[in-house]
């Protein structure tokens, strides 16, 4: 009798193992199944390989998804037409689609701030961009930091939270919307500023106003100078 299941010679070799293959194949269980699943011991599994074979190449868990944030910035656009600024707030504004399009990618860069080699060249268009509108280089250098970690933080407040987040209620439609309504509904005695400018707190879409945070983060850069 023969048996249906072909023997390990029979099979395909496998590709030697590599910190490019692993990192890979995390970002595939990332794009559906959001990082936090990609554990170490979950991309062994998929690799079908012992988590120990990674550790070879990958020190833990942070240092994988930061090498993922990293791979990742490396597959933004180059920079379209426009002027300096429209560049810049264009760089920006893909850098934060790219993490909120991978579930828990932009709230891992928020903890665990990469600088990769990818991270760095993003750094350095956006201190290029900087340079490029007049800005001085020491408020540059400083900017170019703001800047960066602002599109980060942007794109992980906006991001959908995991299935395990213990907050992630608070970013439900309801939620959202019963938050609207108590600003509306504000007590002109208790907030009298909030209770008259509630619909301008409310106002604008979120294209809108995540480009207005980006240029106002630039005039503010531009005009502010270090402290001595």
């Amino acid at each position: 009798m023969t048996s249906s299941v072909g023997s390990r010679r029979e099979r395909p070799a496998k590709p030697p193992l590599s910190r490019k293959w692993i990192i890979a194949e995390t970002i595939k269980i990332a794009q559906t199944e959001g990082l936090a699943k990609a554990t170490m011991r979950r991309v062994a599994n998929a690799l079908d390989t012992g988590p120990a074979s990674l550790y070879v190449y990958i020190a833990n868990t942070a240092e994988l998804h930061a090498a993922v944030t990293d791979e990742l910035t490396g597959t933004l656009p180059e920079d379209p037409e426009g002027t300096w600024a429209e560049r810049l707030e264009a760089l920006l504004g893909a850098y934060s689609q790219l993490l909120f399009s991978y579930p828990g990618l932009a709230r891992s860069a928020l903890q665990l701030r990469p600088m990769g080699p990818n991270t760095v060249k993003l750094f350095d268009r956006v201190l290029g961009l900087l340079l490029e509108g007049g800005v001085a280089a020491d408020r540059a250098a400083w900017g170019a930091d703001i800047l960066v970690q602002h599109a980060t933080a942007s794109a992980a407040e906006h991001s959908a939270p995991a299935p395990e987040d213990a907050y992630a209620g608070a970013f439900a439609p309801d939620v959202v919307a019963s938050i609207n309504t108590t600003i509306r509904e504000a007590d002109a005695r208790e907030v009298p500023h909030v209770a008259e400018h509630a619909e301008l707190l409310l106002s604008g879409t979120p294209d809108q106003r995540a480009s207005w945070a980006i240029r106002a983060l630039i005039a503010g850069i531009t005009a502010t100078p270090l402290p001595r």
